[in-house]
C-alpha cells in the first residue's frame, strides 16, 4: 500500500492531479526447501491523488507468494530501496525520486527510512505483520504487510 502523510506536498499542490508510482523491494526468503533473492519493482500507473489524508494512493496488492510449503522457516526478509515516480503536468509536475541511504555516500535529498516497524494485526486475509518506508521530503509511505499463512505438508 502506499498512503501519504497528512503534510505531504502533493495535497497541497496536486488535489486531483494525476500521476504514477513506483517502488522496489528487496525480498530475501531462505529455506531448506526454497531459496529466493530478488527485486520486486512493482509500478502503479494512472494514480489520482485524493482530496485529503486517509485515502490511499496504492491500494494493497500482492507482490510475491512462496511456491513451496516449509517447516519451521522465519519470515522474508523485505526492504524498499527505492520509490520514484511524478504527479502532475507541465509546469506543476512534481517528481518524486527517494533512495535508501548508503555508507560511503551523500545523504539524499528525499531519503527513503525503510524498516519501520508498525503493529502487528490481522485482517480479512489473516495474521500480519507489517512495514513501512517513509520519505522524509515527500511524506510518502509505503507499507508492506507479510503474512504468515499455514501449510500442511
Amino acid at each position: 500500500m502506499v498512503s501519504a502523510e497528512p503534510d505531504a506536498p502533493i495535497f497541497s499542490r496536486l488535489k486531483g492531479a494525476k500521476g504514477e508510482l513506483s517502488f522496489t523491494v528487496r525480498l530475501s526468503a531462505n529455506s531448506k526447501e526454497s531459496k529466493f533473492f530478488g527485486m520486486l519493482r512493482p509500478s502503479f500507473p494512472d494514480i489520482v491523488v485524493p482530496d485529503g489524508p486517509g485515502k490511499l494512493l496504492v491500494q494493497q496488492t500482492k507482490l510475491w507468494e512462496e511456491d513451496v510449503c516449509h517447516q519451521r522457516r522465519g519470515l522474508p526478509k523485505v526492504t524498499v530501496t527505492q520509490l520514484g515516480g511524478h504527479f502532475g503536468e507541465g509546469e506543476g509536475r512534481v517528481e518524486i525520486s527517494a533512495i535508501n541511504r548508503h555508507i560511503g555516500v551523500l545523504v539524499p535529498p528525499d531519503e527513503l527510512t525503510p524498516g519501520i516497524k508498525l503493529d502487528q494485526g490481522s485482517d480479512s486475509f489473516g495474521l500480519f505483520y507489517a512495514f513501512r518506508a517513509q520519505t522524509r521530503n515527500s511524506r510518502l509511505n509505503v507499507d508492506l504487510k507479510i503474512y504468515s499463512i499455514d501449510c500442511f505438508l
